[in-house]
């Protein structure tokens, strides 16, 4: 999943199970924000789609993608970086549409740590002044993952990324992936406390600490706090292993997304919350507008 490319039909989920998963999903949300939402204001947080789930057959381009995304009523999107300038229509399309790019997806190679500071440069230039995170994930390929050694070469980079983001008025978020160097919420915030800088922070990713980790919410968002810069969110089936299991429309799956935005709210986070949908596959504004459906309900609009 670090390299989110085009979304294959082959991973359609059965529209037969659908139906009733979104049925039981819907009572979940009903009944467990019916504790939460009551006399409670709408979620201040604004909601962005990944580009995991805009593209299908009709949706290619930036610009196609965009206006799929203003249509279903996000507020904006968050792509992964191939070069300069796809990345240029993409802003193009956004600051037509008045949306916003809220995070840019870009690798840190530790095995190749110039060549990721290059293309981290070359975005962060382009993104000057825009108020859009470096959403960084870090891969290694030098040897065992996850291994704590390597931490300074990660430190060393992520401060020189830190000053380009600086220089540029952004951040940067490290986004934790199942599988990579940074893979748990707890290894972001590990190395962001060791860069200690105030513009670098971390990603809560909903479907990726359910995969590698799914038993403490509260203490996964708590170590998070002090450096949390953004959230993401899908639907789910509680005990899932996989990730169709895993990332789901917000409407559909057994896991109770609420009790995420339930601590964010009592965390008075009021940042951005952004849709995962890699591998879902099908139609894109099908998906979406479930989607937006979910964040509806959950949010408290209505």
């Amino acid at each position: 999943m670090a390299r989110r490319g085009r979304i294959s039909d082959k991973m359609k989920i059965r529209k037969s199970v659908l139906p009733r998963k979104r049925a039981l999903a819907g009572v979940i949300l009903a009944l467990a924000f019916s504790g939460i939402g009551a006399g409670a204001d709408e979620l201040p947080n604004p909601f962005f789609a990944m580009d995991t789930g805009t593209q299908d057959a009709t949706h290619n381009t930036p610009a196609e993608q965009v206006a799929l995304v203003k249509e279903v009523g996000f507020a904006g999107v968050g792509p992964i970086y191939h070069n300069a300038a796809e990345l240029q229509q993409w802003l193009v399309a956004l600051d037509q549409n008045r949306l916003k790019m809220f995070a840019l997806y870009l690798e840190l190679r530790l095995d190749d740590v110039p060549a990721s500071l290059a293309s981290v440069k070359e975005a962060a230039a382009a993104l000057r002044g825009r108020d859009t995170l470096l959403w960084l994930y870090v891969t290694d390929k030098r040897g065992t993952p996850f291994d704590p050694n390597d931490d300074a070469v990660a430190v060393q980079a992520l401060r020189e990324i830190s000053g380009y983001a600086k220089d540029a008025g952004l951040r940067v978020a490290l986004y934790p992936h199942t599988g990579l160097f940074v893979q748990r919420v707890e290894d972001a915030v590990r190395l962001a406390e060791k860069v200690n800088r105030k513009d670098l922070g971390v990603t809560f990713n909903l479907c990726h600490w359910l995969m590698v980790d799914g038993k403490d919410l509260a203490a996964s968002l708590k170590a998070a706090q002090p450096y949390l810069f953004c959230v993401t969110i899908n639907g789910a089936d509680a005990g899932g292993t996989s990730w169709k299991e895993l990332i789901q429309p917000l409407d559909s799956g057994t896991y109770d997304v609420s009790q995420v935005l339930r601590l964010l709210r009592r965390m008075k986070y009021t940042g951005p919350i952004g849709l995962q949908h890699y591998g879902i596959g099908g139609d894109a504004r099908d998906n979406l507008a479930h989607s937006m459906e979910g964040w509806k309900r959950l949010s408290g609009a209505k």
